[in-house]
């Protein structure tokens, strides 16, 4: 699947409207606690399974997001951090 519209829902979720029609909902913490990044994965790594990073302000605030070739978007957060690729895979996951 492909998105055919990205956006942000009421300054807490990302949208997304895929190609055939299908809508995906994520809350803004769930994506930024689910980042695929190295340093995030690393993190967690370190810290254990049950380690779960608490994300306020600045930092569930999404200041661009663009489209990776045909398999992912990469979202840059007001806090500076932008390394997460998230597989449209990944983004169907966390929407269930």
């Amino acid at each position: 699947m492909f998105p055919k519209k990205i956006e942000i829902n009421n300054s807490q979720n990302l949208k997304i409207v895929w190609d055939n029609d299908q809508t995906s909902v994520i809350p803004l913490v769930k994506l930024r606690n689910n980042c695929p990044c190295a340093v995030c994965k690393a993190d967690k790594d370190e810290k254990g399974d049950s380690y779960i990073p608490l994300y306020y302000g600045d930092q569930l605030k999404v200041s661009e997001i663009n489209l990776l070739g045909y398999y992912a978007i990469s979202i840059g957060w007001q806090d500076g951090h932008n390394t997460g690729i998230y597989e449209f895979s990944h983004l169907l996951k966390l929407s269930e």
